[in-house]
């Protein structure tokens, strides 16, 4: 055998490890190339979908984190004072000289709805009888997620008791004007009413402060032939009874006045609240409604 054959079967000799890493190393060049486009491929496609899930992950969290629990701000008050004791006795004897214990009026909650009213009548036999009627009627508003704030639901109320009682049924020159210094805010609404009596003269102040509404109707008239009342004397003792009754609510929430919103001005001119038909004896325009 000539060297050059051995030279070559050498060569091709399987055996040689030489030439099984050759052949191993062709193979992986091989693979190598053809590798990346399938790596890309591949990548691309999981990479997509890892994204798109993590941004529906991410948009479901920030979707949660922006709608958190509605929540509302607390109602300053929390209760109402006993309401036939919201005035001084030389108030009751200015106003009902002839009232005997008040009378309170039925509520389901005390705490938030309560009323009582006095009724006056000085009887001077053949020169006539003085009437007098009195009714306080506070309702206080707690805070709620779903209809709002105390003090903004009271103020809705008390726009309603002074609108009603601008529209009470045969009234006649009808007045509305506001009332400083009386609460957040204050209206008082007067009119006459002809009766079969008499002339019954109307005193209507409705009142809020913080989420409380305080209605004070006060109704005087001469019957049996004596003259009828002052209108402005009247209106006079209504306001100061109003302003107790206000005190009154203050007072019976103790330090929660103190961190209530201080006192706005009222407004000029006032559209609120709740109409009455005055009984004979003069019923209330604003009391026991919601």
């Amino acid at each position: 055998m000539s060297e050059g054959t051995m030279q070559r079967r050498a060569q091709r000799d399987p055996s040689d490890p030489r030439d099984r890493r050759a052949k191993r190393l062709h193979r992986v060049l091989v693979c190598a190339a053809a590798v990346p486009a399938m790596l890309i491929a591949s990548g691309c496609s999981s990479d997509s979908g890892s994204d798109e899930g993590a941004d529906k992950g991410a948009g479901a969290s920030a979707s949660q984190s922006a709608s958190p629990s509605p929540t509302v701000r607390a109602a300053a008050y929390k209760e109402l004072p006993q309401p036939c004791a919201v005035l001084s006795k030389k108030t009751l004897e200015d106003l009902a000289p002839k009232a005997k214990a008040g009378k309170e009026g039925n509520s389901d909650d005390i705490s938030t709805r309560a009323s009582c009213s006095w009724s006056s009548l000085d009887n001077n036999g053949v020169d006539g009888s003085q009437f007098r009627w009195l009714n306080v009627s506070l309702l206080r508003f707690d805070s709620d997620t779903t209809r709002g704030a105390g003090d903004e639901l009271a103020e809705e109320y008390y726009a309603k008791q002074v609108r009603d009682a601008q529209s009470a049924e045969g009234a006649k020159g009808t007045k509305t004007e506001p009332l400083t210094g009386t609460g957040d805010e204050a209206t008082v609404v007067r009119y006459d009413l002809k009766k079969k009596e008499g002339t019954f003269r109307q005193q209507t102040v409705v009142a809020r402060v913080e989420n409380v509404v305080v209605t004070l109707d006060y109704n005087g008239a001469g019957l049996a032939g004596d003259k009828t009342p002052d209108a402005d004397d009247l209106v006079k003792d209504a306001q100061k009874a109003a302003a107790e009754a206000v005190a009154a609510v203050t007072k019976a929430n103790g330090s929660a006045a103190e961190s209530g919103s201080p006192s706005a001005s009222p407004s000029g001119s006032s559209t609120g609240s709740a109409s009455k038909s005055a009984s004979p004896s003069g019923s209330s325009s604003g009391s026991d409604k919601g």
